[in-house]
């Protein structure tokens, strides 16, 4: 075998390893910043909420977003109008983005934009 050939059957093993890496991660890690990224894409405000009131909020019928529970440690992620996250007096408002305050928040309360024919 010439020092050509060795080299490039280093390489074609090399892309092989990274390609079986990378279809046992797609259910994994790897999927999961893709999806926050999509919800948080479609929320204009969101909050930090003590564990208490979302629980209250899940007793009222919001539900959490599946993408909260597969980040570690689980996070409870809810989509609220902005009228009822406005009557929590604990809510505190984030800046919508990947940043460590978001990220580190247990409980998080996600206003949506608004949707339909805007009027007036």
């Amino acid at each position: 075998m010439t020092a050509v050939q060795e080299r490039r059957l280093r390489e074609l093993r090399s892309r092989v390893l990274v390609r079986a890496f990378d279809h046992r991660q797609r259910r994994h890690a790897r999927g999961v910043w893709f999806r926050l990224r999509r919800v948080l894409a479609f929320a204009r405000a969101a909050y930090a909420l003590p564990r208490d009131e979302a629980t209250r909020l899940m007793a009222e019928g919001y539900r959490p977003d599946p993408v909260g529970r597969e980040l570690e440690p689980p996070r409870i992620l809810l989509v609220v109008p902005a009228e009822r996250v406005a009557r929590i007096a604990a809510a505190r408002p984030l800046a919508v983005r990947l940043s460590a305050e978001l990220l580190s928040a247990e409980c998080l309360a996600l206003v949506p934009f608004p949707t339909g024919p805007r009027t007036g």
